[in-house]
């Protein structure tokens, strides 16, 4: 979910965040000044880490979600949550899945060209180090899409952060962005500055890179999704470890209360309206009916959670103690 554009009637403010991480990296040690960036779960035989990339209070939820919906409308959903009805902190959070075979990276973050500008944003190669995950043992790099706040990670100071992995992207989406016509878009847009960075950051690694469709496994005990809409080779992912399952689901929520209340309202990052709002219904679905425990990148960070119905809609339960011993 870019931010860092003109919607013509606001700007969207990124505030500064503390960067100093304690030594253990867990929200029951941080001082209280300074927000948890670091979290650490058990799915089975697999380890579950999602980092805080970016903290960024912004404009909205609205015209982000409820797009095509009445500003005040939205606004009174954020009230009855006890939310602010007109700004929010979206998460900006890559998981890592350590298997006991593969260390695998979903999403890379801002980087040094990232929506979030540093220092807010692009902590990911900060927090790998804080959380013990040296770079260099990062396996596969997997991409759930390719905006610029997904992508921005993979490089860092002219190389490619995760030095021996290999790459994995949907190959529609690939397909999509290697289109030269992507770059007709306004250089102000979403679409032109993500064909941009995907021409710096990710062709380049091109022979490194599998690309893939749903169904098709990425690691022992991961597949892909279907999840278009967003983008149109949008992929979520299923984790799977020892009967425990988790889906990674990239940008299928862009706010934790309205996405899910009500996924037939349009987003306005989604680059077809009509199928985004489908698959958010889809994969609410999916996650309500099989109890998953979902990493949802936009949502407050940590970022992981549980979906269950609620009227015609859905709603957010984030992790809180579910997992622990």
């Amino acid at each position: 979910m870019p931010i860092m554009i003109d919607l013509t009637r606001r700007s969207l403010a990124v505030s500064a965040l503390a960067l100093a991480v304690p030594r253990s990296a867990t929200a029951q040690t941080c001082p209280l000044d300074v927000p948890p960036m670091i979290h650490r779960v058990r799915l089975g035989a697999f380890t579950v880490t999602t980092l805080l990339d970016a903290s960024a209070m912004i404009d909205g939820p609205w015209p982000i979600v409820g797009e095509d919906r009445g500003r005040g409308e939205v606004e009174a959903l954020m009230r009855e949550n006890r939310l602010p009805p007109n700004r929010f902190k979206p998460g900006f959070t890559p998981t890592v899945v350590q298997t006991g075979r593969e260390t695998v990276l979903f999403d890379t973050g801002n980087g040094e060209v990232g929506f979030v500008p540093r220092p807010a944003g692009g902590q990911l190669a900060r927090l790998l180090a804080r959380a013990g995950i040296a770079p260099e043992t990062i396996d596969v790099v997997v991409l759930t899409h390719c905006h610029t706040d997904h992508i921005g990670g993979l490089v860092e100071g002219g190389r490619p952060l995760c030095p021996r992995a290999r790459y994995v992207v949907g190959a529609a989406e690939d397909a999509f962005w290697r289109d030269e016509s992507r770059l007709s878009a306004p250089p102000e847009s979403n679409a032109y500055k993500s064909a941009r960075v995907f021409r710096s950051h990710l062709l380049p690694l091109a022979d490194r890179t599998t690309f893939v469709k749903p169904g098709d496994t990425v690691a022992p005990g991961i597949t892909a999704l279907a999840a278009f809409g967003h983008t149109p080779g949008h992929l979520a992912f299923h984790v799977e470890s020892a009967g425990q399952r988790m889906m990674v689901w990239g940008d299928c929520a862009h706010h934790e209360v309205a996405s899910l209340a009500h996924p037939e309202w349009q987003a306005f990052f989604d680059m077809d309206k009509d199928r985004g709002a489908a698959t958010r219904r889809t994969i609410y679905d999916m996650a309500a009916t099989d109890g998953l425990l979902v990493a949802a990148y936009h949502t407050a960070f940590p970022s992981l959670g549980y979906v269950v119905r609620q009227g015609t809609g859905y709603r957010w339960i984030p992790l809180t103690y579910q997992l622990d011993p």
